[in-house]
């Protein structure tokens, strides 16, 4: 499902936009702009610094995309020196944005390369040899080129910050400010964010010129189109119900602390017959990337992530967002719960609470400004099936958990033979061993 236009009356055409853009949007069935995308692109177009303030689902990728691509129209890049640069916050975020813009870009004669962290050097440095238009890229890895002299700024025209917000909160902020340094003076600089605190007020002041600010209501909205609820669980009950909520029909996305507790959850429900997908930092980028397109392509399907991994998830039709760990403050709340109700549908936010932590709950919800459901459950009542969609799941272990049970029991009978040609003798029913080749004290315990 898609945002609701801003209006039928207002067009790609009449906000100016170039009309090889518009045909290209007419292809994939996009024909009336988005909120942020109506308020923002006439005076990207017009050549404007942009502000804009909007929660993720809003259409942002779309509102710079078509501003950048229309404003390079008919360019040409040279060797290592792009016309447009898109900076992101995480690997997948920068993967998604490059799914939307290279179509478009395209349909005008210009490319895009994903420059980040985890991937290869060798593919990205080849595609910059072959003069690419359009940058999306991590700040990382970006630095890493910038210092090799693989990449320059000579010719950059327009320089987008998108989710500068989550940059702030992973401290990138100091990475961000060295490449926007070495930007060319003058260029055009677009920057999108949910919030502009953690720095993010002090990058708007020290890098935009006289920027037009746009801020979305609709669009900040977006929990409002939530539900939020707190299931109050007893010490005993949480694993039990994690897996009902887990086993239920639809896309689930459960959020945790830390990639342990990634780990772990995700070995408890493969061992009832929950299939999950995990994303975390410990993730290789192309387990991370088959991961998340599973994820996306699935009607009903379960992933598990901490949250810094979450910060590259943007995929329409999660409708159940579940705080399994809570949230370290009230922006983090508001972060996660936004992978649900997003592009204008509904969604559910539970997040798993005991009578000890009602308190903290309660505060993190005033401050997100949200309000919640509170209510006692326990596993496979009413509430939880009517609210969660719970179910009891299957019991049988997932393909997965019965390969990774395979593969760490020990052989029979493995290992050499000893010396001398003797038979091991078995014992009980553990590994057989030779007397000869086992301490006394050793064959004891």
């Amino acid at each position: 499902m898609s945002v609701k236009p801003a209006t039928k009356e207002i067009t790609f055409k009449s906000l100016g936009l170039n009309p090889a853009l518009i045909k290209a949007l007419d292809q994939q069935g996009i024909t009336n702009p988005f909120p942020i995308q109506a308020a923002t692109i006439p005076d990207a177009i017009a050549g404007h610094d942009i502000l804009g303030r909007g929660q993720t689902g809003s259409g942002k990728t779309l509102a710079f995309g078509l501003a950048l691509l229309h404003n390079i129209y008919g360019q040409r890049a040279k060797a290592h020196q792009p016309l447009a640069l898109v900076l992101a916050p995480t690997r997948e975020l920068a993967q998604q944005i490059d799914e939307v813009l290279r179509p478009l870009a395209r349909s005008v004669g210009h490319e895009c390369v994903v420059i980040a962290g985890g991937m290869p050097y060798g593919k990205q440095v080849n595609a910059l040899k072959k003069s690419i238009s359009i940058v999306v890229a991590t700040p990382g890895r970006l630095i890493d080129l910038l210092d090799r002299k693989d990449i320059r700024f000579d010719h950059l025209e327009i320089t987008v910050l998108d989710e500068a917000d989550q940059m702030a909160d992973m401290g990138f902020l100091p990475a961000v400010k060295e490449i926007l340094n070495q930007t060319k003076k003058g260029g055009q600089r677009l920057l999108f964010s949910a919030t502009l605190d953690r720095g993010v007020d002090g990058l708007v002041k020290q890098y935009l010129k006289e920027p037009r600010s746009h801020s979305i209501k609709e669009i900040e909205g977006t929990k409002d189109k939530a539900e939020h609820y707190v299931f109050v669980y007893r010490q005993g009950d949480k694993s039990n119900i994690i897996n009902q909520i887990a086993a239920r029909e639809g896309k689930t996305l459960l959020f945790v602390r830390t990639k342990r507790g990634a780990d772990k959850l995700t070995s408890n429900l493969a061992h009832v017959g929950v299939k999950v997908g995990t994303l975390h930092g410990g993730k290789s980028q192309a387990v991370r990337t088959r991961t998340l397109a599973r994820f996306k392509d699935s009607e009903s399907a379960v992933l598990i992530a901490t949250d810094v991994a979450a910060r590259g998830i943007h995929v329409d039709g999660i409708d159940l967002v579940v705080h399994i760990d809570l949230p370290a403050d009230h922006k983090d709340y508001l972060h996660r719960s936004g992978r649900t109700a997003r592009a204008g549908e509904t969604g559910k936010v539970i997040s798993l609470a005991t009578h000890q932590e009602q308190r903290t709950m309660a505060g993190i919800a005033l401050r997100a400004g949200v309000e919640t459901w509170v209510m006692a459950v326990t596993p496979m009542d009413e509430k939880l099936v009517k609210i969660a969609g719970a179910r009891a799941p299957s019991g049988v272990p997932t393909l997965e958990a019965k390969e990774k049970v395979v593969s760490k029991a020990p052989e029979r009978g493995a290992g050499p033979r000893p010396k001398g040609g003797r038979k091991r003798k078995r014992v009980g029913n553990d590994q057989t061993r030779s007397k000869r080749s086992v301490p006394r004290a050793k064959r004891a315990r």
